[in-house]
C-alpha cells in the first residue's frame, strides 16, 4: 500500500454544510480534483517540451534526417 499523508484546508461552514446535506464524500471529491490537477499539469508541461522540441527538430534539414535513419539501418 502506498504511504499517505494527511492534508487540510479551510473552508466556510456552509460549504462543508452544503457537501454533508448533498451526500458527497469530501475526501474522495478531494484526492479526485487534485489527481485531476496533476494530470493536467503534466499534459501541459509535455505539450511545452514538445513544443521546444519541435522548434529544434525543425532547424535540422531533412537530408541531415535521412542520413541518420540510413546509418542506423547500415549499422544492423
Amino acid at each position: 500500500m502506498t504511504a499517505q499523508v494527511t492534508i487540510c484546508a479551510k473552508i466556510p461552514a456552509q460549504l462543508k454544510k452544503k457537501l454533508a446535506d448533498l451526500g458527497v464524500n469530501v475526501s474522495e471529491l478531494v484526492r479526485e480534483s487534485l489527481q485531476a490537477e496533476v494530470d493536467r499539469m503534466e499534459r501541459e508541461h509535455l505539450k511545452e517540451l514538445a513544443k521546444k522540441a519541435s522548434a529544434i527538430l525543425k532547424k535540422i534539414p531533412p537530408e541531415e534526417f535521412a542520413e541518420s535513419i540510413r546509418a542506423t539501418r547500415d549499422s544492423r
